[in-house]
């Protein structure tokens, strides 16, 4: 299974993002589907739809429509540990999108994060492990989120993808 943060689900649907060729080239050696939060899945809708309007989050909402995106639930008994990862890394700050990535990792045993945000190095799951963090460069490439928090992620004349360039090889995982 790999997660996937906001920044990549924008980079692959907007090719007018910086790190557009580097994510599709990454999700081209990865199996689907891939796995986000509600948070995620927001942050992501949010600024597609700043970058594109509406013809991105439509691309976003095929993604799962199309199961090649799962937004996973959190049981309601999560919500300290987010607000606890929240506490810890508030110096970063940790956002609550990243918080429910980490949280979901914990939950579900793995360490594999599709991101560009380079906080993901410095996330430790269960207090110690790290992150495979794919792409394996974005951790030296990036700091924090891809995009300034103010402004948009694209402009209104970008090329918006209608969905994911879909890898060639990769079957569908059945967990």
């Amino acid at each position: 299974m790999t997660l996937v943060d906001a920044g990549p689900l924008v980079a692959l649907i907007d090719s007018g993002e910086p790190d557009h060729e580097l994510c599709v080239s990454t999700l081209m050696s990865l199996q689907l589907p891939l796995v986000t939060t509600w948070a995620a899945f927001t942050e992501a809708m949010y600024l597609v739809g700043r970058a594109g309007a509406w013809v991105g989050q439509q691309a976003l909402c095929k993604l799962v429509s199309n199961a090649d995106l799962i937004i996973a639930e959190h049981p309601r008994q999560v919500l300290p540990r987010i607000a606890k990862l929240m506490e810890r890394y508030a110096d970063r700050p940790m956002d609550l999108a990243d918080a429910t990535l980490v949280a979901l990792a914990e939950e579900r045993n793995t360490k594999r994060i599709f991101t560009l945000d380079a906080d993901f190095s410095i996330y430790r799951l269960h207090g110690r492990a790290h992150f495979e963090l794919l792409p394996a460069s974005s951790s030296s490439t990036s700091q924090g989120s891809s995009w300034p928090r103010d402004q948009p992620a694209g402009t209104a004349g970008r090329k918006l993808r209608e969905g994911l360039p879909v890898p060639a090889k990769a079957g569908r995982q059945t967990d």
